[in-house]
């Protein structure tokens, strides 16, 4: 658990993660609030803050989890 937190917070992993979230969380509010900010209702905060989130922290575990299996197999093979 330690390795997987102290790998979460690794600058290359947070900057991938920030770049993946702004993408895809414009998206899933485009997607998710868009017709609402067209017709002058404008956005809920909660949701919006959620579609950056949600994508940041996937994509963070994901390239943690990553990065260790690839430092096993490495370590076990050469």
């Amino acid at each position: 658990m330690k390795l997987l937190l102290v790998t979460l917070f690794r600058p290359h992993i947070v900057k991938n993660a920030i770049k993946i979230a702004s993408v895809v969380g414009t998206l899933l509010n485009i997607a998710n609030q868009g017709s609402e900010v067209l017709s002058g209702e404008g956005i809920s905060w909660g949701q919006a803050l959620l579609n950056y989130c949600i994508p940041f922290f996937v994509a963070s575990y994901s390239a943690a989890r990553n990065e260790i299996e690839r430092k096993k197999v490495n370590g076990n093979n050469g």
